[in-house]
């Protein structure tokens, strides 16, 4: 896989995997900002990755302080989502030339977890399709002066739908912040 299709997957993931987390850490440690009760009584299989061993290395600390900086400032970010046949196409970017800058390097530490195999989630049903898929999935990417762009696409029925049901989770993260990030956790615990 390509270098740029990496990256982009890495994007489509990173916002709705790396907002995930923020529920969940904070760079000072796990469960900070946490709503009351809020990581108590998860149930086996619910964590995936590096939280799922308790490691919180240096590398996770960076990735979960810009996942901070992006949920705080979600109203600052624009999306629009375009479904295609065969997949998706976002436009995620600021006018807050830091907010911009936080979403390229967001998407540049995703794309090495990506490369890495360093998958980690908590509640999207949609991020271990994506990881799972990675090389069905053709990806076209674009840094704007603002932010991202980028086109989705894969000949798989199961990884269109996952790319699609992602980019909604990532809009309503994008919409909501940290409340949809609860309702994220809510429905994934009901769902157990």
């Amino acid at each position: 896989m390509k270098r740029s299709s990496k990256v982009a997957v890495a994007l489509a993931a990173a916002l709705g995997i790396g907002a995930t987390l923020a529920v969940f850490a904070h760079p000072g440690g796990m469960g900070e900002g946490m709503g009351h009760g809020m990581g108590r009584g998860m149930g086996p299989g619910m964590m995936r990755g590096p939280m799922a061993g308790g490691m919180h290395d240096d590398a996770f600390r960076a990735d979960m302080g810009l996942v901070h900086e992006m949920l705080g400032s979600h109203e600052r970010i624009e999306r629009k989502v375009a479904n295609l046949p065969n997949g998706i196409r976002t436009v995620t970017e600021s006018d807050d030339p830091q907010v911009a800058a936080t979403l390229k390097a967001h998407v540049a530490s995703m794309a090495n977890r990506l490369e890495e195999g360093r998958e980690f989630n908590l509640f999207s049903p949609t991020i271990p399709v994506l990881f799972e898929n990675k090389d069905k999935i053709r990806t076209a990417i674009e840094y704007t002066a603002r932010g991202v762009v980028f086109t989705q696409t894969s000949d798989d029925a199961k990884v269109v739908a996952a790319l699609q049901e992602h980019a909604v989770e990532v809009s309503e993260l994008v919409r909501d912040g940290m409340a949809a990030m609860r309702r994220a956790a809510q429905a994934r615990a009901q769902a157990r």
